[in-house]
Parts: C-alpha cells; structure tokens; sequence
C-alpha cells in the first residue's frame, strides 16, 4: 500500500544524516543498499499467524554514491507491506491493513518528514 501525501517522496537528503534521522525512529538500513539506492524498513509485529507489517522508505541517489556516503538521495513514496511467512512482503493495494495500523505507519513517516525538514533548514 502506498503511502501518499505525506510530503516525503522527493525530499532530498544527504545520506549519513538519513542514516541518522532513520535510525533514531527505528527504521533499519541494514544491507538493503547498493551505489545508488536505499531501502529501510520498520518492523511492526502482529498478533495474526505468521504476519509481520513492515514500513519501508526507499530513496535513490541523485548525485555522490552510497558506498562512500556521499550521495544526496531523492525519496520514495513510503510503503505499507505485510509478511507472509515464509513467503514475502506484499505491497498490494488489494492487501487488507488495519486502520489503525496505516494511522501508525503515517505518524511514522510524518515524524521522519518534519526530523529530515528541521535538517534541512539548519
């Protein structure tokens, strides 16, 4: 599920600072990088079955690379996922989320978005 309108996808940030902002709100980097892109997820676990809800943000570099962290990224729509164990996320728009469960990945985002826009203005 997309999460639209939150005012994050375009924003443009110097990687190690993203690294930092996403850190601090629990969203992992981990190895789901390459040169050019950047994935982070935020794990949300559930009480169904073998479900895990997962917050993902992507970004691509527009200049510098992520290796030597000095790319600038360009964000992504951020996405809302389910787990299926043992066989993947889904991002579908056909998926069923709990309300409350969207509620909370826009707060997510929302407070990431107003962290990377203080940066920005400092």
């Amino acid at each position: 599920m997309r999460l639209e309108n939150l005012e994050v996808e375009d924003m443009l940030v110097d990687v190690k600072p993203l690294d930092h902002v996403m850190g601090k709100h629990a969203f992992i980097r981990a190895g789901q990088w390459d040169y050019e892109r950047v994935t982070y997820d935020y794990k949300i676990g559930s009480n169904e079955k073998n479900i895990t809800y997962y917050v993902r943000i992507q970004g691509y570099a527009v200049e510098g690379d992520v290796d030597r962290g000095n790319a600038v990224i360009k964000l992504m729509t951020p996405l809302l996922g389910k787990h299926y164990y043992p066989h993947g996320v889904e991002y579908g728009e056909e998926e069923n989320f709990p309300e409350n469960l969207v509620e909370r990945a826009k707060n997510l985002i929302i407070k990431v978005k107003e962290e990377l826009t203080e940066l920005k203005n400092n």
